[in-house]
Formats: structure tokens, C-alpha cells, sequence
């Protein structure tokens, strides 16, 4: 699994002229799922990003979580993070895990992020979105599963 972790002051979906969800302060997630993905890298990503230490703490110090700030999560399906440009200019996507096995995963690190007593709301799998957010410092990580980065 990949995910690009945005620490936001607000983010929110749409889907044509219709906002389907939005957060306060917290983090933005964009996720996508990889062919070998299983429900290990589900705990994993669940685990990453809800102990990633990237909110200031009373010091100014990048010291605490999404659990400790009670911080919001929108996540959102983007599986052009499998994107492989390394040859010629068109991105393929053949290690992307096809649609059905996505979106699975994608919700079981939804169902698992409110496991942990996180507010979650979600994009719509599958759908042309419009993402907008306020970028908090800016604060993005990039996360995987496996040994990629």
C-alpha cells in the first residue's frame, strides 16, 4: 500500500458539484492499494497513519499523533500512486490491485482506522473527485507497506 499523508488545517471531497465529505484539522490520506496488498499492510497503514507524530505539541515540537489531537482522517482511494512512469511518458498501472480487491482493502483501512477511535470520512471509490485542502505547515509524508521509498 502507498499513501501520501497530509497534515490539514481542512480538506473535503466532491464529487461533480456535490460535497460528499469533509474535516477540520487532522489529515488528509490519499491510499492506494497494490496488487500483492493483503490485510497485513492494512494494519500496518492503519497503524502509520494514526501514530504518525507530525502535530506540534504546547513546545511547537512535531510531537503527537491523530489520536492524540483527536484529529480527523478523510481518506481518499487514489490508485495512480501505482502509477509507473520508467518508460515512456504514459503511466501504467499494472501494479495497482484491480478495482474490486481496492476498494476492499481501502475500506478495511477505514473500518480499522475507526477501530482505533478515529473520526473517518471517505471519498467515493471509484469516482471522479475534486480534492481540496489547506495544507497544515505544509506537512506531507509519504508512506508504504513495503520497502519502496
Amino acid at each position: 500500500m502507498r499513501a501520501v499523508f497530509q497534515r490539514v488545517k481542512s480538506a473535503s471531497v466532491l464529487v461533480g458539484e456535490e460535497e460528499v465529505s469533509s474535516i477540520g484539522p487532522g489529515a488528509l490520506v490519499l491510499l492506494g492499494v497494490g496488487k500483492g496488498d493483503t490485510e497485513k499492510d492494512v494494519s500496518y497503514m492503519a497503524g502509520k497513519i494514526a501514530g504518525l507524530r507530525v502535530f506540534s505539541d504546547d513546545a511547537g515540537k512535531m510531537n503527537l499523533s491523530l489520536t492524540d489531537i483527536s484529529g480527523e482522517v478523510l481518506v481518499v482511494s487514489q490508485f495512480t500512486l501505482y502509477g509507473d512512469v520508467k518508460k515512456g511518458k504514459r503511466p501504467g498501472f499494472g501494479q495497482a490491485a484491480p478495482p474490486d480487491k481496492g476498494e476492499r482493502l481501502y475500506l478495511k483501512v477505514v473500518e480499522t482506522l475507526q477501530g482505533m477511535g478515529l473520526p473517518v470520512k471517505t471519498g467515493v471509490f471509484g469516482a471522479n473527485m475534486q480534492v481540496e485542502l489547506v495544507n497544515d505547515g505544509p506537512v506531507t509524508i509519504l508512506i508504504s507497506s513495503r520497502k519502496e521509498f
